[in-house]
C-alpha cells in the first residue's frame, strides 16, 4: 500500500500522520484517502478536479510538477502533500 502524510497545515481537515492508500496513480491513491477523509479534497483538488495551485505532491522523494493525477505509484510508494508557501 501507499503510504500517504499530509503538511501539518491540512490538518485540520486531513489525517493525522500517515495513512495507507491503495491505487496504482496519484489519482486514485488520493481518491482512496479522499473517500475516508472527504473534507480534504476541496482543499487538495479544485472544483475542475485539478491538483490546486498551492498544492505540491511529492512522489517518493521527487517532486511531481506535471500530470500529476496520473503519475503512476509503486505499491511501497511514499506520497507527501504538502500547501506550498508563498511570499514576497
Amino acid at each position: 500500500m501507499v503510504q500517504v502524510h499530509f503538511t501539518s497545515h491540512l490538518r485540520h481537515v486531513a489525517p493525522d500522520g500517515a495513512v495507507d492508500a491503495h491505487g496504482q496513480t496519484i489519482g486514485a491513491v488520493l481518491a482512496d484517502v479522499f473517500a475516508r477523509h472527504p473534507a480534504a479534497r476541496g482543499y487538495v483538488l479544485d472544483d475542475q478536479g485539478r491538483v490546486r495551485v498551492h498544492i505540491a505532491v511529492f512522489l517518493d522523494g521527487e517532486h511531481v510538477r506535471r500530470d500529476i493525477l496520473d503519475r503512476a505509484v509503486k505499491p511501497d510508494s511514499e506520497l507527501y502533500v504538502l500547501q506550498a508557501l508563498s511570499g514576497g
